[in-house]
């Protein structure tokens, strides 16, 4: 799974009159790319933090609070699940991201499907 973490000037970015078109040409080139190379199973894109809601469960109790709200310098604007065959492929697609440039991308396996639990 690649997951992509942008900085606030790259979510900036998605609606600036300026920046919008390079913004998203590298996106859609790197999607591209790897739907050519066939190896995307799920990906979405994830609307800004500001318009995040964060649940904790403390003593029993919710705590709900609207917005982003952890002192990151990054967060999280998308994910894509993609078969490769190994790690250094996964660093190869993640190198080519847009956001690998200003943020990161975190590349971390999923855990394979869970037993049923008995009848």
């Amino acid at each position: 799974m690649l997951i992509l973490n942008e900085t606030a000037e790259d979510f900036a970015a998605r609606n600036h009159p300026d920046q919008a078109g390079p913004y998203w040409g590298g996106w859609t080139a790197f999607i591209g790319a790897m739907a050519q190379a066939g190896i995307i199973v799920k990906g979405d894109g994830l609307q800004g933090p500001h318009t995040a809601t964060t649940l904790r469960l403390r003593d029993g109790r919710r705590q709900v609070q609207d917005g982003p709200f952890p002192d990151a310098k990054e967060q999280l604007g998308g994910y894509f699940v993609i078969e490769v065959p190994d790690l250094d492929a996964a660093l190869d697609w993640a190198a080519r991201a847009p956001c690998a440039l200003t943020g990161s991308v975190e590349v971390r396996p999923v855990l394979p499907p869970m037993a049923a639990p008995p009848a």
